[in-house]
């Protein structure tokens, strides 16, 4: 059992009496950091872009300025794998605009993450959900701030000042009083040129993952492939009774373009080539702070298993299940459910079990997981994704549907050029991640 005992007069004022307010590691940071600086002191502006109630007339476009979101602050970087954009006009009718070495950070949902806004990334502004800092540069480095805020010791003070119930958010109020310690120019440097030689290998890893997926496009004849612009399709009876479908959705024209170009290659059904395991579902009552990997839907992307919002379990629950739901290396990663069609190659061992919406997929023969990964990740994949995934409500992609989905087999060669530029991407990515670490 953990357990705070404090004094009254420690009760802050008796604004607040919950337990979580008091954990350990909360006061344990608040006092190191009593005699340090509140971010405030350390600032020129902190303010929300509260005065969305512009967002009555914003609509999104497929380019523009960049309009950010939660999900678009990672970890000191600002995430582009799912970008949004506003018009022109209406971002010169907005009053609250990002300008270099801003920092953002959420105000609501998964909170901690503060990202550096640089000058290649404007023009940008965001919504109503992230809070803009300006740091005073005559007193601080915005880069060390941003990796100060990034750290346990920010990340700390943001749970701890978190309120509600069903999801956690903080005023303005509480990210001000958030306390920074503030070293001598010297270390703020050596930090900020860690964060900064994080980014370049953050940059080069993004730059390989592109050249890979463009060398493939090409080898499918899809390099400058853009969705049809018709609102119908025309499709015979026959169809509609052999795919048990009638939907307009599965019968969107798209489809039937891109595997028009990938059936120039030679085709092989991912059932051939894999074999698939799905995971397993313990249920809420199962989660713990700390223990073993849950890993989730939204624990998956291309590039990683995140570490935002993770689950665990215990150690005993975990011997149990092992054997049928552990991740190996090599293998890839497959959600099926809520977000369908995002698919991972495991690169070192994981300590955990995989969720009932995420498969296991492992290689048959000399099947290169790195290439199907990312054929299932490309445009040719995820568009037999959106054809057969269903559900109102939350997406379902159903386990004999993925067996079916079509992959492009190229020559060995190709393959392998294209697997090795994934591998280098993912290498970079872990080299900026160490360097960040380091950094902290």
């Amino acid at each position: 059992m953990v357990c705070s005992i404090i004094q009254k007069s420690q009760l802050e004022g008796a604004r607040r009496l919950d337990a979580e307010y008091y954990q350990p590691e909360y006061l344990k940071v608040r006092r190191l950091l009593e005699n340090a600086l509140k971010l405030i002191d350390v600032s020129k502006k902190i303010t929300d872009f509260g005065a969305y109630s512009q967002t009555n007339f914003v609509e999104y476009s497929d380019s523009g300025v960049r309009f950010l979101r939660n999900q678009d602050v990672g970890d000191f970087f600002l995430e582009d794998s799912d970008c949004i954009f506003i018009p022109e006009d209406t971002y010169k009718r907005l009053t609250l605009k990002l300008e270099e070495y801003d920092i953002v950070t959420p105000r609501v949902g998964t909170l901690g993450n503060a990202a550096v806004v640089f000058k290649n990334q404007l023009p940008a502004t965001a919504n109503q959900n992230l809070a803009q800092i300006k740091p005073d540069q005559k007193k601080i480095n915005p880069l060390y701030l941003a990796v100060f805020l990034s750290s346990r010791f920010g990340r700390l003070q943001f749970d701890w000042l978190a309120t509600g119930n069903v999801q956690p958010w903080l005023n303005l109020s509480q990210i001000v009083s958030i306390k920074v310690y503030v070293p001598n120019f010297e270390i703020q440097e050596r930090v900020a040129d860690l964060a900064i030689r994080s980014l370049d290998f953050y940059e080069e890893s993004k730059s390989l993952y592109s050249q890979a997926e463009n060398l493939l496009l090409e080898e499918l004849g899809l390099k400058d492939f853009e969705a049809d612009e018709d609102l119908c399709s025309i499709v015979n009876f026959s169809d509609v009774k052999s795919a048990h479908r009638m939907d307009a959705e599965y019968f969107q024209s798209e489809w039937g373009r891109i595997k028009g170009k990938i059936s120039k290659a030679k085709i092989e059904k991912l059932g051939n080539l894999v074999s698939l395991q799905k995971g397993f579902e313990p249920g809420s009552e199962a989660y713990q702070e700390g223990g073993k990997l849950f890993i989730r839907v939204s624990s998956i992307s291309k590039h990683e298993v995140l570490d935002k919002d993770q689950k665990y379990i215990g150690e005993k629950l975990y011997k149990e299940l092992k054997k049928d739901y552990e991740p190996k290396s090599g293998e890839i990663l497959l959600t099926k459910d809520a977000t369908p069609g995002v698919a991972y190659v495991v690169k070192e061992p994981l300590e955990g079990i995989i969720s009932g919406g995420v498969l296991r997929l492992r290689a048959k023969e000399t099947t290169n997981t790195e290439y199907v990964a990312l054929c299932i990740n490309s445009i040719a994949g995820q568009a037999q994704v959106q054809r057969d995934a269903g559900g109102s409500i939350i997406a379902h992609w159903k386990t004999q549907r993925i067996k079916e989905m079509l992959i492009p087999i190229f020559p060995k060669s190709t393959q392998e050029k294209i697997a090795e530029l994934v591998k280098k991407s993912h290498e970079a990515r872990k080299k900026s991640r160490e360097l960040l670490e380091e950094a902290k």
